[in-house]
């Protein structure tokens, strides 16, 4: 039987039901959203079918059903296969498709440019919370792309919960948000995972460091807004700490590391941008000016 079309404003489509997609889908259907699901790999959508969702046979009918239609699947790799195909993008034709799909901003670019050229309305976004914060206060989105189309579907967005902010007209600069603030997560978490792996082969467990891990967690939004600021104005100011200092400390956590046989290759790259720095004549610059240096074309 073919899933019903309801071309009215309240009915949003979710392809991809990971952990993430059925997060998004649960809150569309808490609001009150008729709300069309459908996913690659079968039997994803039993528990929200269960509450309501109406499953679709295919993709094609899936984007069919609802003037809205929401992807989040694991990269653009992974929505092209969908989206691309004809029966597809024949479907989507005059209607709205939102991205939530992790990817490059090139890629997030390309895919507005294919939009656009099939009929297809166009807005790019990325999550910045885990499935969990969906439909709550603590959810975050970033959205890019035409500002009248992100304001007409605003409304059903909202659903998600947590706060959404239009980043611009550029349909990459969601991504590019998403890519950065990535880079913050992944370096942090590398880097924490590293230290506990240092402070274990000094018998120190992961309870004991925990609160003072806390501790240095603890000063650094005011350390990324001061950084922020003396990057934008280009003053790479080294005051406080000098980057001959930081490659000095830097340089402990490299050979505390070895001497248990723990591989320091990141905090050793780290350590070379900081010569780096210092071999161009900036000793006394602070560690921002790595910034500078590893961005030169």
């Amino acid at each position: 039987m073919s899933v019903h079309t309801d071309q009215s404003p309240a009915a949003v489509t979710v392809l991809g039901l990971g952990p993430m997609g059925r997060a998004l889908a649960a809150a569309f259907l808490d609001a009150g959203l008729r709300t069309t699901v459908w996913n690659r790999t079968p039997g994803r959508d039993g528990d929200l079918v269960a509450r309501g969702a109406v499953a679709a046979s295919s993709a094609a009918e899936a984007v069919a059903a609802s003037p809205l239609t929401v992807v989040c699947v694991v990269n653009y790799d992974a929505s092209d296969a969908v989206l691309r195909q004809e029966d597809v993008t024949t479907a989507l034709k005059g209607h709205t498709l939102v991205n939530l799909s992790a990817d490059t901003p090139d890629r997030a670019r390309d895919t507005a440019e294919w939009a656009g050229r099939h009929g297809i309305r166009y807005l790019d976004g990325a999550i910045m919370t885990p499935a969990p914060t969906i439909g709550t206060p603590d959810a975050v989105f970033l959205h890019s792309g035409p500002e009248e189309l992100y304001r007409e579907h605003r409304p059903v967005l909202a659903a998600l919960g947590g706060t959404h902010t239009h980043l611009g007209e550029d349909t990459g600069r969601a991504a590019a948000y998403d890519v950065a603030l990535l880079d913050i997560f992944w370096t942090a978490t590398a880097g924490y995972t590293h230290a506990l792996a240092v402070a274990r082969a000094e018998g120190i467990t992961g309870a004991e460091l925990a609160p003072f891990a806390q501790g240095i967690a603890a000063i650094l939004p005011s350390h990324f807004t001061e950084l922020a600021a003396d990057t934008d104005a280009g003053t790479y100011s080294g005051e406080v700490n000098p980057i001959t200092s930081a490659a000095s400390t830097m340089a402990h956590v490299v050979h505390a590391s070895e001497a248990h046989g723990i591989d320091a290759s990141v905090m050793r790259v780290i350590e070379g941008q900081a010569r780096r720095v210092i071999a161009l004549g900036h000793g006394t610059d602070g560690f921002t000016r790595v910034a500078e240096v590893i961005g030169r074309s």
